[in-house]
């Protein structure tokens, strides 16, 4: 049915000055990823373009800055320290929209770099646990190769790609990465408390990976007939379906079914999407879309912060001019959620640092990029309460968020607001 070939034959079709896709998340095609990297003697100005993605990235090490580039719409814990090192850029973009920018051509790629299951006796592979914009990748790439995992689960979606889509095959057996979560703290609890008092039966959920979302998730067990569209989802919501918590049956579109675009877990996670028709993984550009999130009615958009400013802007990709992460899927949920009939958009964060450092501030840090605007956010919710901001004006915003800091900050980041405010 295919032909397979070794790594280092497959990337040999990557010329210097290339720009090459890497399939994100726990999908990164690690065999391939290497045999790339060990190419670097012979390559020059390869720009590596991608998401978040999980295990090793050894082409973003700065002594390889002369072969690879890393351009990330989503930094990850192992290319975030390409930025300062001068192998790296960050280029900012919903993740709705990621899929334009190869379609239109604005990021013109050469090579895709994917991680797909073995095909079935019909010649289809699927694209696994991550989608994202892989697609859009996949048609406007000059060339293709896969890394055929007999590990990789099949997923019903979007990802179902055949094998004359794709150029060179490299067949392997490897596990897929693993993400653990902690289990959440008292504090963290707290916050999940709060953040399930928010959310009615027949609601549908979005939510990220973590230690607050699991909270969240293991506070709805009471709960009745939810949904799931979400960007991503891991671990947590496997109990909440098995238990009939998560139906999807009152979903304003795909309902009965969980919708999200890409995966990351344990092996229980990866086990059981495996060959499940409940699961759907769609392009981006799709579950992302805020005219599509917006038919859920009680649509609810839980996202987490680095820090809100008293007036209710939301800056979750920096600390101030140095970049964490990105602007991801967070206003294409929070706005979706605004627009659905009963929907809320909530952000949840716990109150300080781990350093005791006000997360709750009178103004951003200089240079700080606001994900969410002003004029976006519903709730802002804390281990001290929910502050509910839709509608409010900028003094009772300031109110509600003083009370939900943390009792040792309040007076003072009042006092500095109320200082700044008044010299303008």
């Amino acid at each position: 049915m295919y032909k397979s070939v070794t790594a280092e034959e497959a990337v040999k079709i990557v010329k210097s000055n290339d720009k090459v896709y890497l399939q994100a998340a726990a999908a990164a095609p690690q065999v391939l990823i290497k045999a790339l990297t060990e190419r670097h003697e012979e390559l020059r100005n390869v720009e590596i373009c991608q998401l978040h993605t999980e295990g090793e990235a050894p082409y973003a090490n700065p002594e390889l800055r002369d072969s690879f580039h890393v351009n990330s719409f989503f930094l990850g814990k192992n290319v975030r320290h390409t930025l300062q090192a001068g192998n790296g850029s960050y280029t900012p973009v919903f993740l709705s929209e990621l899929p334009l920018l190869f379609k239109r051509n604005i990021v013109d790629l050469q090579v895709a770099l994917i991680h797909v299951s073995v095909p079935d006796r019909h010649g289809y592979c699927s694209l696994g646990v991550s989608v994202e914009a892989t697609l859009a990748a996949i048609d406007n790439a000059d060339y293709v190769i896969a890394q055929v995992n007999k590990q990789m689960p099949r997923t019903f979606g979007d990802g179902i790609i055949h094998v004359s889509e794709i150029d060179a095959f490299v067949d392997c057996n490897e596990p897929l990465p693993i993400h653990h979560v902690a289990k959440p703290s008292d504090l963290e609890n707290t916050i999940g408390d709060y953040v399930a008092s928010l959310i009615e039966d027949r609601s549908t959920l979005q939510m990220g990976i973590g230690n607050i979302p699991n909270a969240v998730l293991t506070r709805l067990t009471s709960h009745k007939d939810l949904g799931l569209h979400t960007e991503m989802f891991s671990d947590g919501v496997i109990d909440l379906i098995l238990s009939n918590v998560i139906t999807g049956n009152y979903k304003g579109i795909d309902p009965g079914r969980a919708l999200a675009t890409f995966l990351m877990g344990s092996q229980r996670l990866y086990d059981y999407v495996h060959d499940n028709p409940y699961v759907e993984l769609r392009s981006s550009d799709y579950v992302n879309d805020v005219s599509v999130i917006k038919q859920n009615p009680r649509m609810v958009a839980i996202n987490s912060a680095i820090e809100v400013d008293l007036t209710g802007q939301v800056c979750a990709d920096s600390f101030g001019t140095k970049m964490y992460s990105g602007v991801g899927g967070q206003m294409d949920f929070i706005r979706g959620a605004s627009l659905s009939e009963g929907g809320k958009a909530i952000i949840a964060l716990p109150s300080v640092t781990k350093s005791g450092i006000s997360r709750i501030v009178p103004t951003l840090r200089p240079g700080a990029g606001v994900v969410t605007t002003r004029s976006h956010i519903h709730y802002v919710v804390t281990e001290y309460g929910i502050a509910n901001l839709y509608g409010k004006t900028i003094a009772e915003r300031v109110k509600a968020l003083v009370n939900i800091a943390h009792p040792d900050h309040r007076e003072s980041i009042d006092r500095q607001y109320f200082e700044l405010s008044r010299g303008c």
